[in-house]
């Protein structure tokens, strides 16, 4: 039976008006984010364009002054990839660097965190001073206190070593060695990091209710049961916060490379991504190669950020669900 004209037709200018005042709604906040992306993608999206398309490009000072492009495909990348130097030393060196910078970050950023938690009004207004003075120094600044302190003639750990007779400041120099050299950076980092991750991590230990810990105490909880098992659970998305921008940091670290003695090339045993992509495009001129370099830092940490948000929503699943 066919349906009555006259009861259909109102209803389909009802459809329509309803479908406009729904596509007015979804797009309204897009309309109040418009200025703030817009001025985004002309500070940091075209320029990430702009770094991709030179990763195509044989580009050097002759292009620079001529304008021109030179593609050449992806003979970057094959250069890249093909490069022994790039799997035995300059990506350990920024994966490893990174993930124990991240790890110690963390972890010391934590502890810091619960020790304020358990500290009286006053020395926590002390301690919380002094970590802040710790995140407010400027890398730069922080690197060159650090390379004082390691100085190999007149450093604090030298004379001290020294004094005691188990090294020869003459003969020994932190900065040479591989891994003396990414110890002291890695001291640096964390020492500049884990005042961010503390008072984050302290400010969602106050959102917790006292009544939880206490309870399991009562039930026979001893603290690394009531911290493993309650606080971890229960602030794991502000864990995740700050795991994700410490990756970010950590991977893309420059000035604490760079800035110490044979950081900026002098010592290739000891380059990151981020020195390495560097050095070929200013000081080398190679500015096509140097950009492949960065669009390879980019997508390595995309994807280690990727699989991580992906792992922890996986397990949060698991946990909430029946």
């Amino acid at each position: 039976m066919a349906a009555d004209p006259r009861k259909a037709g109102p209803a389909a200018p009802r459809a329509r008006a309803a479908r406009r005042a729904a596509w007015a709604r979804a797009s309204r906040p897009w309309l109040l984010l418009a200025p703030a992306l817009a001025v985004l993608a002309v500070l940091l999206f075209w320029p990430l364009v702009r770094v991709l398309l030179l990763s195509f490009q044989d580009y050097g000072l002759r292009q620079i002054n001529t304008g021109e492009s030179n593609y050449t495909g992806l003979d970057n990348y094959r250069e890249i990839l093909g490069d022994s130097f790039l799997w035995t030393t300059v990506l350990p060196n920024t994966v490893g660097f990174a993930a124990t910078c991240v790890t110690l970050t963390v972890v010391v950023g934590t502890l810091v965190a619960l020790l304020l938690q358990r500290l009286g009004r006053a020395w926590r207004a002390i301690c919380s001073t002094a970590i802040m003075m710790a995140w407010a120094m400027p890398a730069v600044t922080g690197t060159y206190v650090w390379i004082w302190v390691f100085d190999p003639l007149n450093g604090v750990v030298s004379g001290g070593l020294d004094g005691l007779g188990l090294i020869e400041p003459r003969e020994t120099n932190w900065f040479t060695d591989r891994w003396s050299f990414y110890a002291i950076a890695t001291l640096n980092v964390v020492h500049h990091g884990f005042p961010f991750v503390a008072i984050t991590v302290y400010a969602a230990l106050l959102t917790i209710p006292r009544e939880l810990p206490e309870a399991a105490t009562v039930d026979g909880a001893n603290a690394w049961q009531r911290f493993w098992h309650l606080t971890v659970p229960t602030i794991r998305p502000v864990f995740m916060v700050v795991t994700i921008l410490s990756i970010i940091w950590d991977f893309k670290v420059f000035a604490q490379i760079y800035l110490m003695p044979g950081g900026a090339g002098a010592n290739p045993d000891v380059l990151n991504l981020g020195v390495w992509s560097y050095i070929e495009s200013f000081s080398r001129n190679q500015y096509g190669l140097g950009s492949a370099i960065a669009v390879l830092l980019t997508l390595l940490l995309l994807a280690i950020t990727v699989v991580y948000v992906r792992a922890l929503s996986k397990e949060s699943d698991e946990g909430d669900a029946p």
